[in-house]
């Protein structure tokens, strides 16, 4: 199994990204993919998840400015992050699920896990 995160980079605050993360070398109906991050000095956080039937799941922080959505392929995973802050500045990572039906943000849930990619946002 390979996932492969993509599309971080330096913003301003109010500015928009799109990460995209591509998994490969799986099978299975049910399964979620789901982007957390990590700032400097803290644990990694949930950002947000998809199911493999497109049920989606948000962290309070990023609702109503992030969405994540699944591509043609259903194995490449998109997350919009919009109106950003300097707060969302941090390491995304994302992670897959190969037990679960349902979109989960806790960390211990996911069985395989992409490099990360550094969103940096500027006040």
């Amino acid at each position: 199994v390979q996932l492969q995160a993509s599309g971080g980079g330096l913003v301003q605050a109010g500015d928009s990204l799109r990460l995209s993360c591509a998994a490969s070398g799986f099978s299975r109906d049910s399964y979620a993919i789901g982007w957390f991050r990590q700032a400097s000095g803290k644990g990694r956080e949930g950002v947000s998840s998809i199911s493999a039937e497109d049920s989606t799941i948000y962290a309070d922080s990023v609702k109503g400015r992030f969405t994540i959505s699944s591509g043609a392929s259903k194995n490449t995973v998109y997350l919009q992050m919009n109106s950003l802050k300097p707060e969302d500045t941090a390491v995304y990572y994302c992670g897959l699920s190969l037990s679960n039906w349902y979109p989960r943000l806790e960390e211990y849930e996911y069985d395989y896990w992409g490099q990360g990619t550094l969103v940096t946002v500027s006040s």
